[in-house]
């Protein structure tokens, strides 16, 4: 019967959950799903991470290419991300170029590394105005269960702090640069950014890290990103139902503590890594 409830009235469904302050998976409302962490999961690439947020999975790969700078920025490098959500990991996907949500979540990715400045572009450059290098961050969720943004970024984050580049040497007649993948030098990241999503229920009612379910029935989500110095570097509202600023301070409250989590369980599992 209550499946057959769900399924013909799902907002009813959930209502009736949600005025006793708990959701149908058992959660409280602001309560996060289990976080899984393996770094170092791609042995072909600079640095990656494999990130389980519930059922959503995501893997991040990082490549190093080198490149020529622009003219404006001779000293800067560049960090390109790209968010794959492939019909592999969600009926909600199909065949073809990428979705709508997937340029969206990789333009905000972008906007995340650009305003926590995780990484100094300035250390990416190997000779000002000739050779830099470029980060490709490919991240492909294997399985999508809701919230994307928030597996995507931690995923991001955990392959940057794994990445070793390899030494160049640089030929003084040609200029030309050679590679030595004996020896390598780890990324220095300078920010550790989270980001914490909530959906919004019935115009009022914020739950944090929802599910694919969830999301289809919101009626507004909102996406909160801080770093490791209690910044906020980002937040991403597209529309949907407006939040009172103390709903807004409460979200801001609860991605703060959720950030300390994730930023102790990448530094947890770093430390496992390098025993």
């Amino acid at each position: 019967m209550a499946a057959d409830f769900k399924t013909a009235q799902p907002v009813e469904y959930y209502r009736q959950f949600l005025k006793e302050d708990v959701r149908p998976d058992g959660r409280e409302l602001g309560e996060i799903r289990s976080t899984i962490l393996n770094i170092g999961s791609i042995g072909t690439a600079e640095g990656s991470a494999l990130v389980k947020l519930g059922n959503t999975t995501v893997v991040c790969g990082v490549k190093a290419e080198l490149a020529v700078p622009t003219v404006e920025n001779p000293e800067h490098g560049y960090i390109v991300p790209n968010v794959d959500l492939p019909p592999l990991c969600s009926p909600r996907f199909r065949p073809g170029p990428p979705s709508e949500q997937a340029q969206v979540v990789s333009q905000f990715i972008d906007d995340v590394i650009k305003n926590s400045k995780v990484i100094s572009l300035e250390d990416l450059c190997v000779l000002k105005g000739k050779i830099v290098w470029v980060l490709y961050c490919d991240m492909m969720c294997l399985d999508y269960d809701g919230n994307v943004i928030d597996a995507c970024v931690i995923a991001l984050l955990a392959a940057l702090r794994n990445v070793s580049l390899p030494s160049l040497k640089i030929d003084e007649e040609t200029g030309a640069p050679t590679v030595t993948t004996s020896t390598k030098t780890s990324l220095q990241v300078k920010s550790e950014p989270v980001s914490t999503s909530f959906a919004v229920f019935d115009d009022e009612i914020v739950i944090a890290d929802p599910t694919n379910e969830e999301e289809c029935l919101a009626t507004g989500v909102v996406t909160i990103v801080t770093d490791g110095h209690g910044r906020l570097c980002a937040v991403h509202k597209p529309g949907g139902s407006p939040l009172s600023d103390m709903q807004l301070k409460d979200c801001i409250k609860r991605a703060l503590s959720r950030g300390e989590e994730v930023r102790k369980l990448l530094n947890e599992t770093c430390i496992t890594l390098d025993r």
